[in-house]
């Protein structure tokens, strides 16, 4: 599969297109998401944020990411 093809993923509960090749971690840089400000989850599994570079985006995969809201 070349660089600029697409595969289909569930991103926060949304059918995705997006180009395939993408890291955790280069998919939340594409979508201007801090990946110091989020915790993401990956078909169920959370990641720790010292790893957003070793898991490849695959198609089909599911994708939560959840923003760390202040306040008290």
């Amino acid at each position: 599969m070349s660089s600029t093809e697409h595969i289909q993923v569930r991103l926060n509960g949304k059918d995705r297109d997006i180009t395939f090749g993408h890291t955790v971690q280069s998919l939340l840089e594409a979508i201007e998401i801090n990946p110091l400000a989020v915790v993401v989850e990956l078909n169920k599994q959370i990641l720790g944020r010292d790893r957003y570079s070793d898991f490849d985006i695959r198609e089909g995969d599911t994708i939560e990411v959840v923003h760390f809201v202040g306040g008290g």
